[in-house]
């Protein structure tokens, strides 16, 4: 009676560590899977929760916030099956057991009004910008005119990945002076509309009514995003406590299928086949 007791507590785990997940006869995915952590990730990892829950309607799939540390700590304690994070992992993260998948590359475009002749910038120069050290075009190579700051409203994961990548390694905070815009949208309108202003938002949203600035000669494009020489970008990691398994397993192959990855395209740059 013991025995089988114990090998039924073993099964329970084992179902738990695999993400509750019942594959009965007809070879149907039934169950349950938690995500949790980087609210950049969150809207992508929503998305990609829908469509994958509308081919496996006896699968429950949670998508919450938090941040991507929250994430790490998900996954690695279990409270997630799938931790989301929006940098690298570092060293001593991995070194845990941690295995990240990139599903995703963000670029941020840098971008100006389009009569504006500034073509390109130092990342050093964006920074100093940014913090209201440089507060005339004509420190940059541009006309004699002030620089109108506009970006993204505290909160923001596109804000926080431009404040972690740009501002941080240069030890410098936002200027206060910076006007806040509550989307993408109305970042972009505001430069295309604000013949002396730069902003900032996220690549899949480049447009023709505005123009993106290189940064250190590089060009902001996709293809630089991916050979990683444009700077001003970031992965979007799914993160499990050792290699995926079960139902994470079976969600995470889903959304690097060209099916998971035509979704990533809508906003992202996608890392996997869309076609």
């Amino acid at each position: 009676m013991k025995k089988s007791l114990g090998i039924l507590v073993l099964l329970l785990g084992l179902i738990t560590a695999l993400g509750t997940m019942i594959r009965p006869s007809g070879g149907e995915l039934q169950g349950t899977l938690r995500l949790v952590g980087s609210t950049s990730v969150q809207p992508l990892a929503e998305e990609l929760a829908r469509a994958f829950m509308a081919k496996n309607p006896k699968v429950n799939i949670t998508v919450a916030g938090g941040g991507s540390g929250a994430g790490i700590k998900a996954a690695q304690t279990g409270a997630a099956e799938i931790g989301t994070c929006s940098r690298e992992l570092k060293p001593e993260e991995e070194a845990t057991g941690l295995v990240p998948t990139v599903i995703a590359k963000d670029g941020i475009a840098v971008i100006v009004n389009r009569a504006n002749r500034v073509k390109d910038l130092s990342l050093a120069q964006l920074a100093a910008i940014y913090a209201g050290r440089i507060k005339n075009w004509k420190e940059v190579g541009g006309p004699n005119a002030s620089i109108v700051l506009v970006g993204r409203e505290a909160g923001s994961g596109t804000r926080g990945a431009f404040e972690e990548i740009v501002m941080q390694p240069a030890k410098l905070e936002v200027s206060p002076e910076m006007l806040q815009q509550g989307s993408t949208g109305a970042v972009r309108q505001f430069v295309a509309v604000t013949k002396y202003a730069i902003g900032y938002i996220s690549l899949g949203q480049l447009d023709a009514t505005v123009r993106a600035l290189s940064i250190d000669g590089v060009a902001a494009t996709e293809e630089n995003v991916l050979k990683g020489s444009y700077k001003i970008a970031r992965p979007f990691l799914f993160v499990t406590n050792g290699p995926p398994r079960g139902l994470a397993k079976a969600f995470i192959d889903f959304v690097l299928s060209p099916a998971g990855q035509a979704i990533v395209a809508r906003e992202f740059i996608p890392v996997g086949k869309t076609k």
